[in-house]
């Protein structure tokens, strides 16, 4: 008797499906692993309502900021800086090297062409400038030159001090003040950080320039 006389057509149809199947399944990998959930606590997740439709939101704390370099704020390479018109030879001297070094890239210890920390932009632009010193640190400089009058404190040429004498800039005018910060040399504003940051000012004299001459200490 043949095979499909033997079974009913529906019954060899099941049968052949059963073997189809037992075939597939001989065809899988025996070695597979299961998932493995990711060691610690996993961010939980929040619903909350957009436009009537629900919005999942990961509990997950967002990294904090670094920390602001001592030697930058936010606000720094301020464009508009205005030149005073009273300005003596020498201060504008003083001036176009400052201009020449602005954008410089900061690098500790350098004192130019292409790259300055604060003390070596200070020296490298009183040296072209015509006034010589020797190249020293903030702290030395403060320690070498007479604190500049009430009146001065604020003038074109004035050293400003920052952060207990160990950052130091070339004063513009009240609003504002040159130095080489750790993002090159800028001219940044007398702001809240800035400001709450002053150690005090420094006159160095001008042979040239009487209007910047002080007197140093001995």
């Amino acid at each position: 008797m043949s095979f499909y006389k033997s079974f009913p057509r529906p019954l060899a149809a099941c049968f052949a499906l059963s073997l189809l199947c037992v075939a597939a399944n001989a065809q899988q990998p025996t070695n597979t692993r299961p998932r493995i959930a990711a060691e610690g606590p996993q961010p939980t997740t929040t619903t909350t309502q957009t436009n009537g439709r629900p919005k999942l939101e990961s509990d997950i704390v967002a990294a904090q900021p670094a920390e602001e370099d001592d030697d930058y704020a936010p606000g720094d390479a301020v464009e508009g800086y205005v030149v005073p018109t009273n300005l003596g030879h020498v201060e504008r001297e003083i001036l176009a090297a400052i201009e020449e070094r602005l954008g410089t890239p900061y690098r500790m210890g350098a004192t130019g062409p292409n790259r300055y920390d604060c003390s070596g932009f200070v020296w490298s632009v009183f040296q072209q400038a015509g006034i010589t010193f020797e190249r020293s640190t903030a702290r030395t400089l403060w320690q070498e030159y007479a604190p500049a009058a009430e009146n001065e404190k604020f003038e074109f040429g004035t050293l400003v001090f920052f952060r207990n004498v160990h950052h130091v800039g070339i004063v513009a005018d009240a609003n504002g003040f040159f130095h080489a910060s750790s993002h090159g040399v800028v001219y940044s504003r007398f702001n809240d950080y800035w400001t709450k940051r002053v150690s005090g000012f420094r006159r160095i004299p001008l042979a040239q320039g009487p209007s910047l001459v002080a007197a140093v200490r001995k």
